[in-house]
């Protein structure tokens, strides 16, 4: 109706992002209600502490084009895919992949478990549904986006505490099983008695389980 479509330019400015609903009496616009998406106190916080990691972030949504800029453009994301209908994010996981691109999709709905499955990593919201959470790799326990970015950094915490272990341990072996074989005794010195040997193997798996014990002390940084 040419009516409401002239309405609806008038007041664009005020209402541009938003779905508008007309109502109307008689044929008479009466009112419009706009509605919009209310974007998370801590989304802007959690995109752009993912971008500081280099890392792109894409908003995929069924939503339509206008609409996801908005909101977009709130949180600081890079890029929008917007008007994807449920049985195409799967498809746009594939070809982020096709472009040479490591995805993690990050979904709590059941139009999301597809996609979720497909990526390379799949993140789901932990107050989103069993489907989702079923078919995802990787589950936050809350429902704040933030907890993406503790996901990677407690990951690569992790990471770099297994590879400390592993050097150590492995350091660690190839200086003592030769001492406690009686390499020291070949070569003219002292014999190792057998518990000191064991005691020291014991010694080894001790610092490898205290230092795994510091990743309880891990606090993330957003």
């Amino acid at each position: 109706n040419l009516y409401f479509e002239s309405a609806s330019v008038a007041l664009r400015p005020r209402i541009q992002g938003t779905t508008q609903v007309f109502l109307a009496v008689d044929g008479q616009l009466v009112g419009l209600i706009a509605l919009s998406d209310q974007l998370r106190s801590d989304s802007g916080a959690a995109v752009a502490a993912l971008q500081r990691r280099g890392l792109q972030v894409v908003m995929l949504t069924g939503d339509n084009e206008q609409t996801a800029k908005t909101i977009a453009n709130q949180a600081g994301v890079d890029r929008v895919i917007a008007e994807v209908l449920p049985a195409e994010k799967a498809d746009v996981i594939r070809q982020l992949q096709r472009e040479g691109k490591k995805v993690a999709m990050v979904g709590d709905g059941i139009n999301d478990s597809p996609a979720l499955a497909l990526a390379d990593v799949g993140i789901a919201i932990g107050t989103g549904t069993d489907v989702a959470i079923e078919s995802a790799d990787v589950v936050l326990m809350g429902g704040s986006v933030v907890g993406v970015v503790t996901a990677i950094q407690l990951s690569q915490a992790t990471m770099r505490n297994i590879k400390q272990n592993l050097f150590w341990a492995f350091g660690y072996n190839s200086l003592g099983i030769p001492v406690a074989a009686g390499l020291l005794f070949a070569l003219g010195g002292p014999l190792l008695d057998p518990m000191i040997a064991a005691g020291a193997m014991a010694m080894s798996s001790v610092s490898v389980v205290t230092n795994a014990l510091r990743l309880k002390h891990f606090a993330p940084t957003v």
